[in-house]
């Protein structure tokens, strides 16, 4: 048994909209896991994707520029970073909500047994419009491209 209200698999799902699912979970008081991070999905042209993540990791603080605002390469760390966006982090409840979420590379043993939450088509690619070229790209794939040299275990 964990101690997890909800696991998410992250596994072909787009990532704006699990984060948006896992963000209203947060807030409503439930602990939640992702696992599987590295297979979240970007939709998107991946050169688009890409020199939008690398701008934002080129912005640097005006009086140290080594000290500029950090933007994280690791996969869980996208992940991670992507539902903090959605939290009110001004606000004691939402710092309350990210001390509850836990994002995992691939699958931990202490959640090996767990139950994925079925999140529906919807949140995933197959359920976008069947347009020629629709493209996208892993979190895997992005964190490859920003440098990241870690393993998927």
């Amino acid at each position: 048994m964990t101690n997890f209200d909800v696991v998410v698999d992250a596994d072909g799902k787009i990532l704006g909209r699990m984060a948006s699912y896992v963000a209203k979970q947060l807030l409503e008081g439930r602990r939640v896991a992702i696992v599987n991070a590295e297979k979240a999905v970007i939709t998107g042209n991946p050169s688009t994707v890409l020199s939008k993540y690398l701008k934002r990791r080129a912005i640097q603080g005006k009086p140290k520029p080594e000290r500029g605002p950090v933007q994280p390469r690791t996969p869980d760390r996208i992940v991670w970073r992507t539902v903090r966006g959605m939290l009110p982090m001004k606000k004691a409840k939402g710092r309350e909500a990210l001390r509850r979420l836990r994002v995992y590379i691939g699958v931990p043993p202490e959640l090996k047994n767990a139950q994925p939450v079925e999140l529906g088509e919807k949140y995933t690619v197959d359920h976008l419009r069947p347009k020629p070229g629709v493209k996208s790209v892993t979190v895997l794939w992005l964190a490859k491209q920003l440098g990241w040299r870690g393993e998927v275990a």
